[in-house]
């Protein structure tokens, strides 16, 4: 049985080395050069599940660069099976993948960060993602069983939620996309939630939910 550890949030990301459909990689390789890292797994290659997810992060792979986002995918097959695959997708789809996905034969990272599920499989990766920030730690993850397709423009949302609240130290509602208003501060004593009331620069609910619109110099 494999050991897989679930990683948390705010943990520093386990750093690898690994054989990949580019090359040898690290995970350091990018966040070293303040990149941000979407990692992801899919169970196996030439599935259908996992086909659509493919053509969906290449078809989107341009707008995460320009987030500064470096996609990597990773799975237990090997390098082979993920050019092959990979070649496939462009011939029957239209559609290059660009980004590095890992043959994880050895199962060094998958284990890392929790991605081997035992009650599902002792070697297949489940669906999981992990966005990691260019100080290596763990921002957010989800986890999906096998048979349920990830939405890649959530992923985006959950990337531009963590960018923009970074960049403002602010905090973004459910349902926040780019654009909308985000959430300061509550205040911390009673004489300043008093002032946040009374002072009609923010959308007040109540003294501890107050919303602001951000400029779009600090919104992009």
């Amino acid at each position: 049985m494999t050991d897989s550890k679930i990683p948390r949030i705010n943990e520093v990301a386990t750093d690898f080395e690994a054989k990949t459909t580019q090359g040898m990689l690290k995970l350091s390789d990018f966040t070293s050069k303040g990149k941000w890292v979407v990692l992801f797994s899919h169970p196996a290659d030439f599935t259908p599940v996992c086909t659509t997810e493919f053509i969906e992060f290449a078809k989107r792979q341009d707008d995460f660069t320009k987030r500064n986002v470096q996609l990597i995918g990773n799975s237990v097959d090997s390098v082979y099976s993920h050019i092959a695959w990979i070649r496939n997708i462009e011939q029957n789809f239209n559609v290059k993948v660009k980004l590095p996905v890992i043959a994880d034969l050895n199962q060094k990272v998958a284990p890392a960060y929790g991605m081997v599920h035992e009650t599902v499989s002792d070697t297949a990766a489940v669906r999981a993602v992990f966005v990691i920030d260019p100080k290596n730690a763990i921002r957010a993850m989800i986890y999906y069983r096998m048979s349920l397709g990830r939405n890649v423009d959530e992923i985006m949302r959950i990337v531009d939620a963590l960018q923009t609240a970074d960049a403002n130290a602010c905090a973004t509602p459910a349902n926040w996309e780019p654009g909308d208003k985000v959430i300061v501060p509550a205040p911390a004593t009673q004489a300043d939630a008093e002032k946040r009331v009374a002072s009609g620069e923010f959308e007040v609910a109540d003294w501890y939910l107050s919303k602001k619109t951000l400029s779009k110099a600090a919104s992009s």
